[in-house]
């Protein structure tokens, strides 16, 4: 099963940014590859949302189940149903000099009949792509409204 990890430093103290991320209802505003995103259930640090994305101008939907880890700042998540075959990872904000580093690590599987070697790597390409489009767009979202202290 492939596995995507991408991370970023974002110039923003960790809890703020662990913040701006579990406010996921708000993510259809600033990453261009969420088209929509609805809170089906909220119970205590555990959240299930439904997802409509883009990758590469096609559409995914999937239901997830997210488990929220104030404490250590990291969310764990997996996907319940939708178009992936299997879909989990976490999400990890750790302080770091000057703001925060954001670590996303993906486990997924898309089968599609008679996929070959070079689609899967095309997959896996795109996966990357968009999950670096993610923490960019987290990246901006957080820097821009930490404030003036930014990271400090």
């Amino acid at each position: 099963m492939p596995v995507v990890e991408v991370q970023t430093f974002v110039r923003a103290p960790a809890d703020h940014v662990y913040t701006v991320a579990k406010d996921v209802e708000q993510f259809p505003e600033f990453m261009p590859d969420v088209e929509s995103l609805r809170v089906v259930h909220r119970e205590g640090n555990r959240t299930v949302t439904a997802w409509v994305g883009r990758i590469q101008g096609r559409r995914v939907a999937w239901t997830e189940e997210d488990e929220w880890d104030d404490t250590r700042r990291v969310c764990t998540f997996r996907q319940r149903e939708g178009d992936f075959d299997r879909f989990e990872g976490t999400w990890s904000f750790e302080p770091a000099p000057g703001g925060c580093s954001v670590r996303l690590v993906l486990d997924y599987e898309l089968r599609i009949p008679l996929l070959g070697p070079l689609l899967t790597n095309l997959v896996r390409q795109l996966v990357r792509k968009n999950a670096e489009g993610m923490l960019e767009a987290l990246r901006k979202r957080a820097e821009e409204t930490a404030g003036p202290s930014g990271g400090g």
